[in-house]
């Protein structure tokens, strides 16, 4: 029962079956969309890597090749073979993220995602399982999340363990490169995944920034018509996605001439450079596994592919770009310092287990 000026008024009968509806309904779409975009395809491409050790070509080229100044058509050309195998998952990724803000009541999220538990980065990390999505298509969804007063450690969780932990790459991985590889994505992955999201969770536990103020979307939101809340919810994450989307994959695709000089050498310093570059530069889902073989076909040592191995599918300039708003900006911070130390740290492993 619920009161206002002194009169009790009745909660509709049907609110709790209509929330549930919604609740199936955004389940269903995301379960159909997954299946179209990831599960089906995923599960031909895991029998296409086990019988020829190969999932594709490297999306950088020969490795060899990358020198000389940026170009506009080598931007163009890097952003058109990126979209045209990412834009049936970026269009979901938005279709979701934007859906998670309508259908799916803020209480129940902020109920097992919300607050500084630990237990929320713990589900919001094993809720990324199923998405399989690249760093850039997971964004939106922790954006929206985010959005509905998740904290920002179930949010990273989610976002991070999409590509780190993505199930069908971990299984591409163990038949074109070796199990060595996976288990050192595996222990990283977790690492970064749940890691991060603690630390983050730590962080604002008591700063009062849970959720920026202008982002927060009180339980009242939920109420009005659905078809007038989604095209909010989708114009406000078209207009904050899109364009910074598009102009970070043209740069990156126009300075990747410049980021991974395979030619000079394996030491040390070529570690740190490509977990810097690897963090910063955008590729789609398991597009890092082809380009960790080139690079070992080119004389690249362990050291240096297996900081890419973790830091090119963790994030990138893109991603972070569409996120930057949704955290605080030491939390930010704290998602790139991580990845990339995380990157030298394994990378210094791989030297030595790979």
């Amino acid at each position: 029962m619920s009161q206002m000026s002194g009169l009790n008024i009745k909660p509709e009968p049907n609110t709790t079956a209509k929330t549930v509806a919604m609740v199936i309904l955004f389940v269903a779409i995301a379960a159909a969309g997954l299946m179209y975009v990831k599960w089906s395809p995923y599960y031909h491409k895991a029998l296409t890597s086990a019988d020829t050790h190969s999932i594709g070509s490297s999306i950088l080229g020969d490795p060899s090749g990358q020198v000389g100044n940026p170009t506009w058509s080598g931007a163009w050309e890097y952003a058109k073979k990126y979209f045209e195998s990412i834009w049936k998952a970026a269009v979901l990724g938005i279709l979701l993220g934007s859906l998670v803000q309508v259908l799916i009541p803020a209480r129940w999220l902020e109920r097992v995602l919300g607050g500084g538990r630990t237990s929320g980065v713990f589900y919001g990390g094993i809720a990324s399982l199923p998405g399989m999505m690249c760093t850039c298509c997971a964004a939106p969804i922790a954006a929206g999340l985010r959005r509905r007063n998740v904290s920002p450690g179930a949010a990273i969780a989610f976002w991070l363990g999409n590509p780190l932990l993505n199930p069908a790459t971990l299984i591409f991985m163990t038949f074109v490169l070796s199990w060595k590889f996976t288990a050192l994505r595996i222990v990283f992955g977790i690492l970064v995944t749940f890691g991060t999201g603690y630390l983050a969770n730590r962080m604002t536990r008591n700063a009062g920034v849970d959720v920026p103020e202008a982002m927060r979307q009180p339980a009242s939101n939920d109420s009005g018509s659905f078809l007038v809340r989604w095209a909010k919810s989708l114009g406000i994450m078209l207009l904050q996605v899109v364009p910074a989307y598009v102009a970070a994959v043209l740069l990156l695709g126009a300075l990747k001439v410049w980021m991974f000089p395979v030619a000079e050498g394996s030491g040390f310093a070529i570690l740190v450079l490509f977990a810097v570059m690897g963090a910063l530069f955008v590729i789609p889902t398991a597009a890092e596994i082809p380009i960790v073989q080139s690079f070992l076909a080119a004389g690249v040592g362990t050291g240096p592919v297996a900081a890419l191995l973790l830091t090119l599918p963790a994030i990138s300039l893109p991603s972070i770009l569409m996120v930057a708003k949704s955290f605080p900006r030491k939390v930010i911070f704290l998602v790139i310092g991580s990845v990339i130390l995380a990157g030298i740290l394994g990378g210094a492993v791989g030297s030595y287990f790979l």
